[in-house]
């Protein structure tokens, strides 16, 4: 599957923004790509096993913030950092 993720996450991919994992969920899809590269995946999901708060996963072009959504039927995945402050 292709994932893209944003441009603060590619210190953690040799500089990639455009990946391929594989993974029936978005959790052994983020497990994956941490395998592919390592790192990665303590980037986007906290010590509670959720996404952190300021990343954003799309499946295509629905937003998902449970780990164990399917991904079946969906071509690419974004993983984006979300923007904030004040």
């Amino acid at each position: 599957m292709r994932v893209e993720v944003s441009s603060h996450l590619v210190d953690y991919t040799a500089g990639e923004r455009v990946l391929e994992a594989e993974g029936a969920t978005v959790a052994e899809l983020l497990a994956d790509l941490d395998r592919r590269h390592p790192g990665l995946r303590f980037r986007l999901v906290d010590e509670q096993g959720r996404l952190r708060e300021h990343i954003r996963v799309f499946a295509d072009t629905r937003s998902v913030r449970d780990l164990a959504t399917p991904l079946a039927g969906v071509h690419t995945v974004h993983v984006i950092g979300a923007l904030s402050g004040g």
